[in-house]
């Protein structure tokens, strides 16, 4: 439909001069100086680092409480369907993003320049779950130092942070089942974050200054990691959806920041292969290891599994300890426990801050030479909206962030990369540059994933997920309007950010709006197609609504 290049004239060739050293390329543009990139020191680092960020906190404690309250063994079916369609391909596609254009989140978006927005998406949503998942890392601190004792506190209700309805539900059942609380339930609630002393999410009180402590003994390891940059370091269906994206990594920028570190010829495909399925055993293994504990817990007390079952923070900071506790040496349990949350917490920590970093000074190069002081304004910020979550009532702030931050929008993110990649800059290109990198194109099964099965999965479970919206709730606390429209307004801030930067990009490019539509759908290195009346994808001739079916 579009002549070929050939008649055209000839067609400029940059030649590009990479040399490495010490496991950094430079490479040499064609304008000038030599334009630093780092690279992973050693293949180990970047699968260590991928699959630490991806192995975190939600194989412990979402996955296994999602398999309960979803038809236990039936929620595989959902899980590994959506897996094969969607989470490896989906995967594979950031991995190898990132590693052919060697830029971070935002950056990426020069092979289809409207599509940046989305860039700005992930970015925030990664900052945004740092605002409260940091908050973890520092309760799972608190709970080592607590450790060391040779009595663990969440044992009896003796202790000053104790109510009157504290039971050993093994050994007293004269309180009414609606108001017991064991003494590991009220230990976290109580003794580790004072909820009792907070009226709701509109009477928070100062932060606690032993976990702000925690908070910033948290940060400091942060900063310390990532300074430098790589080289130091119905509803069962839409729950299976979401657990994806949240058990791979997708959508939060992560992968493509980590891959933009690779060597050019990496074999992505099999990083991707690797690292999602030891992601999805260790998910089953912690399932197994955590259906254990409840069926422990659940015999010692006498009572059905349902009064043992967890989610999030209650399984790992309540179910867990207990069940600790009623082991031989538990204080030892107890701090290898803890250090066990805390290297897991720390890996995916670092993975969603290092994707902001990444993401920020690639697109503004002006930052690149002050990494370190950009680094620590970005988790000195973190460290301050942290600070919410550790007040008295920092459980209805963390509860709200925990909804809205990554839940809806997450799933829109990764819509909107699928539909750039496969749509506009197209899978037939996209196949020929994995093929660039490790010399074979991807399989038709693949292919098939990016352009038609996962687009229209995702599609499917953003509609879904804003149909069947359910408010957030703490126990029996009921969260106020005004709470669930800042929640919102946190996750359309995100969101929005497709739409803003395509009016934005539409606006500031010349010519007029067809030409300028072609300018933005069209790589920025092959902006001189347009000039010449052509774009890739489309033939401004007939007003860019006929879509070419070959690549030009």
């Amino acid at each position: 439909m579009i002549a070929s290049l050939a008649l055209h004239g000839p067609v400029q060739v940059e030649l590009i001069l990479v040399k490495e050293q010490n496991g950094v390329q430079f490479t040499t543009d064609p304008s000038g100086g030599p334009v630093e990139r780092e690279t992973w020191g050693k293949k180990i680092d970047f699968l260590l680092s991928v699959i630490g960020f991806a192995v975190d906190l939600a194989n412990v404690w979402r996955f296994p409480y999602l398999c309960y309250k979803n038809g236990g063994g039936a929620f595989l079916v959902p899980y590994m369907f959506f897996m094969v369609i969607a989470g490896m391909p989906l995967f594979y596609m950031e991995l190898a993003l990132g590693q052919y254009n060697r830029e971070g989140a935002a950056g990426v978006w020069k092979i289809c320049p409207i599509f940046k927005g989305v860039g700005y998406t992930v970015i925030l949503i990664s900052l945004y779950v740092g605002f409260y998942y940091n908050v973890i890392i520092s309760w799972a601190l608190f709970y080592l130092f607590s450790s060391f004792t040779s009595e663990l506190p969440w044992v009896h209700c003796n202790n000053t942070w104790n109510s009157p309805n504290c039971s050993d539900w093994a050994h007293n059942s004269s309180i009414n089942d609606s108001h017991k609380a064991t003494p590991a339930q009220e230990y976290f609630e109580r003794g580790v974050l004072h909820i009792q002393d907070s009226g709701g999410i509109d009477d928070l009180g100062k932060p606690r200054w032993q976990l702000t402590s925690c908070l910033a003994v948290v940060i400091v390891l942060l900063y310390f990691s990532l300074w430098k940059g790589v080289k130091t370091s119905g509803k069962v269906w839409i729950e299976a959806a979401t657990q994806i994206c949240f058990s791979l990594g997708v959508g939060f920028g992560v992968l493509i920041a980590f891959s933009s570190y690779n060597k050019f010829s990496n074999n992505c495909y099999r990083d991707a292969i690797i690292t999602s399925s030891i992601n999805s055993l260790t998910s089953f293994f912690s399932g197994f290891v955590v259906f254990s504990f409840l069926g422990y817990m659940s015999h010692k007390h006498n009572v059905p599994l349902d009064k043992v079952a967890r989610d999030g923070a209650g399984l790992v900071f309540v179910i867990y300890p207990e069940a600790i506790a009623t082991l031989p040496g538990s204080s030892v349990w107890a701090v290898i426990f803890f250090i066990m949350l805390l290297t897991l917490g720390i890996d995916s920590a670092m993975g969603g801050m290092e994707s902001v970093i990444t993401g920020l000074i690639d697109e503004f190069k002006c930052l690149h030479k002050h990494r370190e002081l950009f680094t620590l304004f970005i988790v000195v910020s973190t460290f301050l909206i942290s600070l919410f979550c550790v007040t008295n009532g920092g459980m209805y702030v963390f509860t709200l962030l925990d909804h809205f931050a990554a839940g809806t929008s997450i799933l829109f993110g990764v819509l909107i990369e699928a539909i750039g990649i496969a749509w506009f800059y197209g899978v037939d290109r996209f196949s020929d540059d994995i093929e660039e990198m490790i010399g074979h194109r991807p399989g038709l099964y693949w292919r098939l994933c990016w352009k038609f099965v996962s687009p229209c999965f995702l599609l499917f479970m953003v509609v879904v997920s804003f149909a069947t919206f359910n408010p957030p709730s703490y126990g029996s606390y009921t969260f106020p309007t005004w709470a669930n429209m800042v929640g919102w307004c946190l996750a359309i801030s995100s969101m929005s950010m497709v739409p803003l930067y395509a009016i934005y990009k539409l606006c500031s490019l010349p010519g007029k709006f067809c030409d300028r539509i072609a300018y933005a759908i069209t790589p920025e290195t092959e902006h001189h197609l347009v000039d010449n009346g052509e774009v890739r994808q489309f033939t401004v001739r007939v007003h860019l609504s006929t879509t070419q079916t070959t690549s030009s």
